[in-house]
């Protein structure tokens, strides 16, 4: 047994407090050399870990034949060491298909879904797989040459739930050199020549050059890089999960929004050298990028991503300065979509909503303008009656009521909702906001655009369209929670007044 080889895997396993005494470990084997290697260790180490190993199999119907074989190995070597034995099998290339993955993509898909139904239905602890400090330096490579940020050079994680990866530490050719002196044969998939995939391209042709003609350790610096970042990547995992859950408002379980200021500066105590830069940028409508504190804003954006849509594929370092962009210079009613997810900025805020959810809000909002047109007609009350309107379009009642004047302070505010009854003119109309509505508010100095006045209270686009306001003779003379207009407003002299009031229905 080789002592110094044994060592190194429980040294592994216990660094990363990956097995238990007592646990039940399921041992994922291919029938290559890897995972060949990784049975004989855990055979000859289960007792001293005090563990139970449960052989796993998974066949994927991609080399007819060949396939078989390796199942039929598998087995045969569980049963030399005595230990239990699984195996599942799928038609990876049909899934692919079905669902639009590539063929890689299926095949992992799959086996770990097995490797998860085995678990649960065998109360497996933990699943070990044969991942080596080659596969972790072709991954850092993969990821480097995809264009990758820090994340990403965090590479294969030596635990990631229910997976461990007691090997990560080994080299390729150590394990075979180990199989070798036991005289233990081990299955070869001819499909890993094949050079068409860039993974494969990146272990038999740049990993062999790096090697020869660059660094004969290059395997042991790159798995050394990928154990750093990950280091680091669980410091800023900790404060992204702490910032996440202090920043962030949960709408529903499809929405999510926060205040731009949060986003651009979410650790606010570090920007003091900054302020400066921010008080100049102050009266603009652009917010300051912190550059300080932009990684974390970059990794809140992702976070929110992957709790929206379950996972982080597909969102890219462009689809993330999008964001960002919108966040800094964009204004009220712009909004961006990404995969999956429609980013949305309302005032100083941005909300985050799921593509389904969003494009059922867009729906409704569509169906919403289309139905919120709304205009009826007021005729003029006999005596002092009161009169009374349902707008259903909008599921509020107005009522206009008559009253004497000037009336006590405590029941109305003169100017603010009361209008000159006397002055007037009849019939009135009770409609929806228009483009180019526009009026003198009772105490302005000028005519003010509605529109302007709905920005400035931050009323929603979704419900300006359908913003009340009452017109005399084609004017305006209210709209709903401003002043009346100035030329009709109630004065000292006026001797009934008109008071609108509106309730939710």
């Amino acid at each position: 047994m080789n002592k110094d080889l044994h060592k190194r895997v429980l040294d592994m396993i216990g660094r990363h407090a990956m097995i238990g005494p007592g646990g039940r470990v399921g041992i994922g084997v291919s029938g290559g050399a890897d995972s060949v290697a990784m049975l004989r260790i855990f055979a000859e180490l289960r007792t001293q870990l005090g563990i139970a190993v449960l052989v796993l199999h998974f066949h994927h119907q991609l080399r007819g034949t060949e396939a078989d074989e390796d199942e039929r190995f598998v087995k045969a070597l569980a049963e030399e060491f005595h230990l239990e034995f699984e195996s599942g099998r799928a038609d990876v290339s049909g899934e692919a298909r079905l669902h639009g993955w590539n063929v890689e993509d299926a095949a992992r898909r799959l086996r770990y879904q097995f490797f998860a139904s085995v678990a649960e239905e065998r109360g497996l602890n933990r699943v070990a797989v044969a991942h080596t400090a080659n596969d972790q330096a072709e991954t850092v490579l993969s990821h480097l040459l995809r264009g990758t940020g820090v994340t990403g050079l965090a590479g294969i994680y030596p635990v990631a739930g229910l997976i461990i990866r007691p090997l990560l530490e080994l080299g390729r050719e150590e394990l075979r050199e180990f199989l070798s002196d036991l005289g233990q044969p081990w299955r070869e998939d001819a499909t890993n020549q094949d050079t068409s995939r860039t993974r494969a391209r990146i272990r038999h042709q740049l990993i062999p050059l790096l090697l020869r003609d660059f660094d004969p350790a290059v395997v042991t610096r790159l798995s050394r890089l990928a154990m750093h970042a990950r280091e680091d990547e669980t410091f800023w995992r900790s404060l992204e999960d702490e910032r996440f859950h202090a920043l962030v408002t949960r709408e529903s379980s499809a929405a999510i929004s926060l205040s731009v200021e949060d986003l651009l500066s979410p650790l606010p105590q570090l920007i003091s050298a900054e302020r400066g830069a921010r008080d100049d940028l102050a009266a603009s409508s652009i917010s300051p990028i912190i550059p300080s504190t932009l990684a974390l804003t970059r990794r809140l954006v992702r976070r929110i991503f992957a709790d929206l849509r379950g996972s982080r594929e597909q969102l890219t370092s462009r689809h993330v300065d999008s964001v960002v962009d919108l966040a800094a210079k964009s204004q009220s009613g712009a909004r961006i979509d990404l995969p999956g997810v429609c980013i949305e900025r309302i005032f100083d805020r941005l909300r985050f909503t799921k593509h389904s959810a969003a494009l059922d809000s867009l729906q409704d909002a569509e169906r919403t303008r289309q139905n919120r047109d709304f205009a009826y007609t007021l005729s003029r009350p006999a005596g002092m009656e009161s009169a009374s309107v349902v707008v259903t379009e909008i599921h509020r009642r107005f009522n206009l009521k008559m009253v004497d004047w000037p009336t006590a302070p405590r029941d109305t505010v003169v100017g603010w909702g009361a209008l000159d009854f006397d002055r007037v003119h009849w019939p009135l109309v009770l409609r929806n906001w228009r483009p180019g509505d526009s009026y003198r508010p009772h105490g302005s100095r000028c005519v003010r655009k509605l529109k302007r006045l709905l920005l400035e209270s931050r009323v929603p686009r979704s419900a300006r369209g359908s913003w009340p306001v009452l017109t005399s003779e084609g004017k305006v003379i209210w709209a709903s929670g401003y002043p009346v207009a100035e030329e009709l407003a109630a004065h000292p002299g006026t001797q009934t007044g008109l008071v609108i009031g509106e309730e939710e229905l």
